[in-house]
């Protein structure tokens, strides 16, 4: 089965850039995963992307060898099931809170006897099988290779971080920073820097550390990228597909309209 980078990049101590997609676009997502992303996620919560949709786009993100993720809605089984079968590499789910909510969700990703996925990878066998141990074996592999990724962002979720990092099987935690501000009284984006927020970010990453597991974090820049990177999270998503759109666009517009008014004071 194909390995996962993100356990490698993890395992020597690395961090991972990861992309985000929020446009149903396979091309979108094939020319975001040609910009040298460690991983690619297609956000099926917040972004406008459906199933059928997303299938394209794992099959566009698989033309590089970006490790393609998936941010679902909610701790839904079927859908869950449904993207890891069609070959995704990583589950991102939000608001988990308790153990119990990890619990579930790794039972979820895994099959039998751990978890209750139920055996159909249809695309998965495909994208995942036959690279490192030969084919028709992505059921053998799937469990260590596919990652379960629970979004740390409640007071609650904090208070239970220590149980929610005990429970077999997750791999990584994902830190939802607007959730996380709003869930502490403060604004999602401007209060992102109160004292609160960043006392309990750092909170997650000493947590985080002390179980081994790695711990990742939404960004607005490449700037809070690395400093998140500096502190210690050792996944950055770099903004999203939307974002770069919008920036890049109004940064040219902008210096067109200049010169226009440049132009006409002349």
């Amino acid at each position: 089965m194909r390995r996962n980078k993100l356990k490698e990049i993890w395992a020597r101590g690395g961090a991972v850039i990861n992309g985000w997609c929020a446009i149903p676009s396979s091309f979108s997502a094939e020319v975001m995963a040609h910009q040298g992303f460690d991983s690619i996620t297609i956000d099926m919560q917040h972004g406008l992307i459906g199933y059928q949709t997303a299938v394209t786009m794992l099959q566009a993100i698989s033309t590089t060898d970006v490790v393609p993720m998936t941010r679902v809605p909610w701790r839904d089984p079927g859908l869950i099931m449904k993207m890891l079968d069609a070959g995704s590499y990583g589950i991102i789910c939000p608001m988990i809170n308790t153990p119990e909510d990890a619990e579930e969700l790794v039972r979820i990703c895994k099959y039998p006897p751990r978890g209750y996925r139920s055996f159909g990878p249809i695309r998965a066998k495909y994208y995942g099988g036959g690279t490192i141990h030969g084919g028709g074996n992505y059921h053998h592999y799937a469990d260590d290779e596919t990652l379960v990724i629970p979004q740390i962002e409640t007071r609650q979720a904090i208070e239970n971080l220590d149980e929610i990092l005990q429970v077999p099987g997750i791999s990584a935690i994902y830190v939802g920073p607007s959730d996380l501000a709003m869930a502490l009284g403060s604004e999602p984006r401007k209060g992102q820097n109160d004292p609160e927020v960043v006392e309990a970010k750092e909170r997650i990453i000493e947590t985080c550390k002390r179980h081994g597991i790695p711990a990742g974090i939404h960004t607005n820049s490449r700037d809070v990228a690395v400093e998140m990177i500096k502190k210690g999270f050792q996944l950055t998503t770099l903004q999203s597909d939307d974002r770069f759109l919008m920036g890049k666009a109004r940064e040219e517009v902008t210096a067109v309209r200049s010169a226009l008014e440049d132009i006409e004071r002349q």
